[in-house]
């Protein structure tokens, strides 16, 4: 279905746009998916559509979670009920998936510096009069530092950019009353931008002694503008605008499209905007799982505790015996359950918002203090940070935690969002210890160990539960050491599993006993070190390892393994049941696995033919 959006008119693109909301809200209640975002900036997207051309402009979308209603113009309605899933469409923009698409996205803060880097390339084809980049970022991402890098080169190079920046939290200036009001009418017209140009070339022929006021009046002026920030950047800035007044929106999007050079617009959105039990600012609105539309209610109930839960519960116990634990997280508070520990002490833990490169150096240096930081990150998004982890923690050697939140396959965000490479990316680092625990008991007892550790130090644990629960242990962790959990006598392979890893493993043991393969299965502990006094015992008796970590191979477990033994010239085969080279698509988990192998009766199959 294609929707020509530039042939409507007013009421015709109000009409499209609240058919948008009803589809948006209809899809997401059955698939899950981000929800407020979307249906907050749907006027803001048919207005670019209408204003900009989509086969001719690069349409780049911060983050891109906000960008359904984008797909759903560009020939994608009839598919849209297959958002999120498996073989479907990606809930982020996707160029392989659409033309329309214009750069891969699922983290934030680059979309600038791509329509910088879009704008040189257009410079260069000669294309600048016919061709503009369009940036579409919202609020939380004007926090990450590389936002100003790029705003920095653009007002000094002049490239004809447009920023709309979808404000749906927060004012980057507070408006004042009336005044605001009034600037906000009269930025967004050709006036403004007129008296502005013929004031700066009249400012350029007067002698300097007549300039001094009409320049002091001049920035009189922008101190009382809500864009004083980005003016004093070279930018022009437009706004704020009522994100959700499609007049306002197209007027202020054609005068940016005029002027030929970089400029922000500043469109004041609300969150959830036409779906009433999400409209404000709520966090469980953001992204969400299937629901009931009616009452809002959660269509999934689950029973079990997530990882991240024991984390945070085990975290909270840590730092209520020891005063000088501290703790960062970027931007995601509830969703690495940092937020208890924010909300029970707030002088102790933080959220720095989108600034992964910040919480981690900052918690260095509170590190050098003698505190003892737990830094909360989600395994993606650590590799932003992946510079910060080497200069200002390992090689100063601190003694700081970095606690890995959806480690391994994380199901319908996909390959932006899989946390598959952190074994692969740390362990490679002087100084750094990797660990991993098994299930809630264990996480306890790897957070009391982390709190004792000398070092930096690395834990990882998945999105939502752990494939088994092995119950109450009394084996603390000890630096290095691994855990045999089964061990009989009439054993032939061994199964090495690290994280949930060993749960994986122990279901494959269980699927192998049916079969009368009996396994001898060690929960590995630590990838780095490994515990190789116990490894070279085992390679005595077991001449085939099996090897499940939810990671990829390049530099995963096994390589790891690999490298023990080369070191002992241990004769032994080992099997990796990691991931392939690839990055590895969104749709429910176990779907996702069952189409890699991964699942532990497809996995016994395969240890059936090598044994």
């Amino acid at each position: 279905m294609e929707i020509d959006v530039k042939n409507k008119n007013i009421q015709e693109l109000k009409d499209l746009c609240v058919s948008l909301r009803d589809k948006i809200i209809k899809t997401v209640s059955k698939n899950g998916g981000h929800l407020s975002s979307n249906v907050g900036a749907v006027e803001l997207i048919v207005a670019m559509h209408y204003v900009f051309d989509i086969n001719n402009d690069p349409f780049i979308f911060d983050v891109s979670h906000q960008s359904y209603a984008h797909k759903l113009l560009t020939q994608r309605w009839d598919s849209f009920d297959t958002l999120r899933q498996i073989n479907g469409l990606s809930g982020y923009t996707k160029p392989s998936e659409s033309d329309a698409d214009y750069f891969v996205a699922g983290h934030s803060s680059t979309s600038i510096s791509l329509a910088v880097g879009a704008a040189k390339a257009i410079k260069l084809k000669g294309q600048s009069d016919t061709r503009v980049p369009v940036a579409l970022i919202g609020d939380g991402s004007m926090s990450a530092g590389m936002v100003y890098e790029a705003l920095n080169e653009l007002g000094f190079r002049k490239y004809p950019v447009v920023i709309i920046l979808n404000d749906n939290k927060m004012s980057i200036s507070k408006p004042i009353g009336a005044i605001s009001s009034f600037l906000s009418h009269a930025m967004a017209g050709n006036f403004y931008q007129k008296m502005k140009r013929t004031t700066e070339q009249i400012l350029e022929y007067l002698p300097e002694s007549a300039t001094y006021m009409a320049k002091k009046f001049e920035e009189g002026f922008k101190l009382i503008t809500p864009g004083i920030l980005f003016e004093e950047l070279g930018i022009d800035y437009i706004g704020p605008v009522d994100g959700h007044n499609l007049e306002s929106l197209i007027k202020a999007f054609e005068a940016a499209k005029g002027l030929k050079k970089p400029v922000i617009i500043h469109a004041q959105t609300l969150k959830g905007k036409g779906y009433e039990k999400a409209e404000g600012y709520y966090e469980n609105w953001h992204g969400v799982g299937p629901f009931d539309i009616e009452s809002g209610k959660s269509l999934k109930k689950s029973v079990n505790k997530s990882a991240t839960v024991m984390y945070s519960e085990a975290l909270l116990d840590l730092a209520k015996k020891h005063e000088n634990v501290v703790g960062v997280t970027a931007a995601m508070p509830s969703g690495t359950g940092m937020d208890k520990l924010i909300e029970a002490y707030p002088e102790r833990f933080w959220d720095v918002a989108i600034a992964e490169q910040h919480a981690v150096t900052s918690m260095c240096a509170m590190a050098k203090e003698g505190f003892k930081p737990f830094i909360t990150i989600y395994s993606t998004f650590l590799q932003r940070a992946y510079d910060q982890v080497i200069h200002d923690a390992c090689i100063m050697n601190l003694n700081v935690v970095f606690a890995m939140d959806r480690a391994g396959i994380v199901g319908e965000d996909g390959e932006t969002h899989q946390g598959a490479f952190d074994i692969s990316y740390l362990s490679a680092i002087p100084n750094m210890t990797l660990m991993a625990p098994r299930d809630e008991a264990s996480m306890h007892k790897a957070i009391e160990y982390a709190y004792i550790h000398k070092g930096p130090l690395a834990i990882r644990y998945p999105r939502g539960v752990f494939l088994e629960s092995f119950g109450e242990m009394d084996e603390i962790f000890e630096y290095g050491k691994a855990q045999i959990l089964s061990q009989k006598e009439d054993a032939t392979i061994l199964l090495l599993g690290y994280g949930n890893g060993v749960g994986r493993a122990m279901q494959t043991a269980k699927n192998l006993e049916k079969d009368g393969i009996n396994s001898c299965i060690v929960d590995l502990r630590f990838a780095k070190p490994l515990d190789e006094k116990l490894l070279v015992e085992l390679a005595k008796q077991y001449k085939k390892w099996y090897v499940f970590s939810d990671s990829v191979k390049q530099g995963g477990v096994a390589s790891l393994l690999g490298l023990l033994k080369e070191r002992n010239a241990l004769h032994v085969e080992i099997y990796s049941f990691e991931y392939e080279d690839k990055f590895i698509q969104h749709g429910n988990t176990k779907l996702v696995e069952k189409s890699m192998g991964l699942l532990p009766e497809q996995i016994s199959q395969k240890i059936k033919i090598t044994t």
